[in-house]
């Protein structure tokens, strides 16, 4: 009878042990997404022009569909990193451009340098945070713009700067109206030295409600392909020219 009891009590305990034991949860498609698009091109056909895009985490989601819609056209290209902020740049831009032939750069920077932060940079805050600012300045924002597109045009490639996409109201560490100030500065730099723009932010503004996350500076997967349609179809059309 013990030994009967003893077996019921262990094998009463196993199962509520098992039935305790959270399930593993399935990768994030947006993780597999960015390693896709920050992994070398599948397929890479030396007769096609090569296109690089740099940018941030909005870039890394889109950049997959790019490459999907200009199979054939171009070979899609990007560095296997987040660029963040315009001070990444200025650090990256050199080992980014490689020595590679590039036909048309597609670029990108403004939301890490228009977040807010306090004595580390890496960590964003409120903005209303005591002692919070912008991780970059305004106005070194516009100096470091210049500087690297002065560095991308020594490539010979096509440049095309695409805006920063809109922060909606209620974001954690980012203020709405900034993104207008900081396209302004960049649209100054791209005006004087003859850069095409994507205006991504006007194309994504009334369609937020339908392609990005609420509260968040990032897009649905869907989101993202949308995205993409209009990147792909500014590219090609350089491409073309």
């Amino acid at each position: 009878m013990r030994l009967i009891l003893c077996s019921l009590l262990l094998a009463a305990t196993a199962g509520f042990t098992f039935a305790q034991s959270p399930a593993p949860k399935p990768k994030a498609k947006s993780k597999g997404n960015a390693i896709a698009a920050m992994a070398k091109p599948k397929e890479v056909d030396p007769k096609l022009p090569n296109v690089l895009i740099l940018g941030d985490s909005i870039s890394i989601g889109y950049t997959v569909a790019v490459r999907e819609l200009l199979a054939g056209k171009a070979n899609v290209y990007r560095p296997p990193t987040n660029c963040g902020p315009t001070t990444n740049g200025l650090t990256g831009i050199d080992v980014w451009l490689g020595s590679d032939t590039w036909d048309v750069i597609h670029f990108n920077w403004g939301l890490h340098d228009l977040k807010f932060v306090t004595d580390d940079p890496n960590k964003i805050v409120p903005a209303e945070t005591p002692g919070a600012k912008w991780q970059v300045s305004l106005e070194d924002y516009e100096k470091n713009l210049r500087t690297l597109v002065e560095r991308m045009k020594k490539t010979g490639a096509k440049l095309i700067w695409c805006t920063t996409t809109p922060v909606v109201p209620g974001t954690n560490g980012r203020k709405t109206e900034d993104v207008q100030k900081f396209n302004e500065a960049a649209a100054r730099v791209m005006k004087d030295h003859g850069v095409e723009t994507d205006d991504l932010y006007a194309f994504a503004l009334p369609k937020l409600a339908e392609i990005q996350l609420p509260t968040n500076v990032h897009f649905k997967p869907e989101g993202s392909k949308v995205l993409a349609q209009q990147v792909a179809s500014v590219i090609e059309k350089a491409l073309v020219k």
